[in-house]
């Protein structure tokens, strides 16, 4: 064979070169060929204890939602009575332990939440000059899991390999579910109760975190004195942060809370878009380098941000609830599977879940309005599953399923939002590669939409911000006609609206917000205050009449499509009825003769043949009373 200049093809034995190569490669390293024989690692913490016993020298660490969020919870259940502790919001010095300890290939959640871990513990090591095995036994880390077509399912397992590689093995991540029982094998008492005041105290921190980031984004990009609102929600964190820790009146926090936003200035006649962050939960969640601050850069941009709200994810998880129970219901037989309906009351389960929403709904909406965020509407999942279902099955799950499709949808059509970003982490498996794909076809149908898709990666921020910044633009262009638009409907000006504003002070409140005309504050705002500027007390009244009768018309026509949906659920109902009838029937039918046998041997126990073991009648307070 042809030779090619001192060595021939066919005397190189490629398997030999690359092991040589691999030998040399290690020894730079400082490794064994031994160690290339090692068995793969194992997860062997997948049942990490924590007991009663240890509660008192041990301290919970928690972090994944925002700022306000990880502080809240950290105040509720230090009111419980546990040690502990929030972690910082992950930097890109969590990138950077994320990328050394972890996984090649993961997400960009996985390496910020799970580096974040492993940077804090070094922390806590060296500031309280702690060995590893002496951190390994005075903390916890307390997080959620999940399954389904996404990494997050596999975040535990991560963060457990992670602090292995990082010298903390053994260290005991626990999952929610893991900590539901009262005893484990053990017979001894869980250190971490999942109990009904547990849960209760975490939705409190939820909610208020909520309110708290709402009302803030809402205020913060009109504030007349730059920095006034963050004064004002550090002011606010503390107050809250109190009541949760003291177990005193959330309500009466709150309040305080809205005083301390009333103090803002703000100029509301400034057109900005508003801008929608959807996508990936924690990319969209999080307020640190996870997402190059995209909350702050939109807001720098002269935009006004809508996040997404944890207790709309909780909605969504109900939603899901009803929405699988009822198709499992229809089944011809029952499972026994996790979700499945073996020995299970449907009607019941349904109506639980129901209520459930309506409690959600209803505590957000007392928090909101005691703070002063007034107008803010939860999503209604089922419009939002019904506008999606066209282009996305609402079988399909992972990350936010169809919600993403659904939002988009209702932001163009119902003008929520001038722009829509949606923001997931590089090679998320839900939303980059499912959602994305789908919204090319909406964003065809519905021209009209500005939506930008951007994937964090922890670099290529310039890339990242160029790119909304080309989306903005449009934005911006489109924020300024609404508000023209709007002046030229009614005939008037900016400097003669601001005129107005002055002199009626509760229009240009901080807490204030216009009903909803189309995506712009500044424009709704001169929607609302016009009437007031050019049409007289009882013009006004007359319109409001007839916009009151439309709705009352639209309400009316409505009814006979409603009654027609019920005939038909009708016998679907009944047999419902019937069936849970049968079930619960012959138990309620004793419990009445009971309570009538009860009460009609207190009234006169001899004709009931009621007598004592020495035969005569026991005497009730009637009789005697007549002796």
């Amino acid at each position: 064979m042809e030779a090619t200049g001192n060595i021939s093809l066919n005397t190189i034995d490629i398997d030999a070169e690359m092991a040589a190569f691999e030998a040399e490669e290690r020894a730079k390293l400082g490794l064994t060929m031994a160690e290339a024989t090692t068995k793969a690692w194992t997860d062997k913490m997948t049942n990490p204890f924590f007991s009663a016993k240890q509660r008192e020298n041990t301290t919970l660490l928690v972090s994944g939602l925002t700022m306000a969020h990880d502080l809240f919870v950290e105040a509720a259940l230090k009111g419980l009575g546990y040690n502990i502790r929030h972690l910082d919001c992950p930097d890109n010095d969590a990138l950077r332990f994320g990328k050394e300890f972890g996984n090649r290939g993961q997400c960009n959640p996985t390496y910020f939440t799970v580096g974040n871990l492993v940077k804090s513990l070094t922390e806590i090591g060296e500031k309280e000059g702690l060995t590893k095995q002496g951190v390994i036994d005075k903390y916890v880390f307390l997080t959620a899991g999940a399954c389904g077509p996404c990494r997050f399912g596999m975040y535990v397992t991560e963060y457990r390999k992670a602090l292995r590689d990082a010298g903390f093995d053994g260290f005991r991540v626990l999952l929610f579910q893991q900590t539901g029982g009262f005893k484990q094998a053990t017979g001894e008492e869980v250190g971490l109760k999942m109990n009904p005041p547990f849960f209760m105290a975490l939705a409190r921190a939820i909610i208020s975190g909520d309110v708290l980031n709402a009302l803030a984004y809402r205020i913060r990009p009109f504030e007349v004195e730059a920095g006034a609102t963050d004064k004002a929600m550090d002011a606010a964190k503390k107050l809250i942060y109190a009541a949760l820790e003291h177990q005193t009146n959330i309500l009466v926090a709150l309040w305080k809370a809205r005083g301390e936003f009333k103090k803002v200035k703000v100029n509301r006649l400034m057109p900005k878009p508003k801008v929608s962050i959807i996508g990936e939960f924690w990319a969209m969640t999080t307020e640190g380098d996870g997402n190059y601050q995209l909350q702050r850069f939109l807001e720098g941009e002269g935009a006004e941000v809508d996040i997404q709200l944890v207790t709309a994810w909780l909605l969504f998880m109900l939603w899901e609830g009803r929405h699988d129970t009822k198709l499992r219901a229809e089944l011809h037989g029952v499972d026994g599977g996790r979700k499945g309906l073996s020995g299970v009351n449907v009607m019941k389960k349904l109506a639980m879940l129901r209520v459930a929403e309506w409690v959600v709904r209803g505590a957000f909406q007392t928090f909101a309005q005691t703070i002063g965020l007034r107008g803010y509407h939860l999503p209604d999942m089922e419009e939002i599953a019904r506008v999606a279902a066209p282009y996305y099955n609402n079988m399909i799950r992972g990350g936010e399923a169809h919600m993403e499709i659904g939002k988009v949808i209702l932001n163009t059509v119902k003008q929520k939002a001038t722009m829509t970003l949606s923001v997931k982490p590089f090679g998320c498996m839900p939303s980059s590669g499912v959602s994305d794909g789908v919204q090319s076809y909406i964003t065809e149908k519905h021209p009209e939409s500005i939506f930008c898709a951007v994937e964090t990666s922890g670099d290529g921020r310039v890339n990242f911000y160029s790119r909304v910044q080309m989306f903005l633009f449009r934005a911006r262009e489109r924020a300024r006609e609404e508000f023209d638009a709007a002046l030229k409907a009614h005939g008037l000006t900016a400097e003669a609206v601001a005129a107005f504003l002055a002199k009626h002070p509760r229009f240009a409140s901080p807490l204030h917000k216009a009903p909803h005309t189309v995506a712009g504050t500044a424009a709704d705002l001169v929607h609302e205050v016009a009437p007031y500027m050019t049409k007289s007390f009882a013009a006004r009244r007359v319109a409001n009449a007839k916009t009151l009768a439309g709705w009352i018309a639209q309400t009316v026509r409505a009814i006979p499509g409603q009654l027609r949906h019920a005939a038909k659920r009708a016998p679907e109902l009944a047999r419902a009825a019937s069936a849970e009838w049968k079930e619960i029937g012959p138990d309620v039918r004793q419990m009445l003769v009971a309570a009538v046998k009860e009460k009609f041997v207190a009234w006169n126990p001899v004709a009931m043949g009621a007598y004592d073991d020495a035969g005569s009648a026991p005497q009730t307070d009637r009789s005697a009373k007549a002796a």
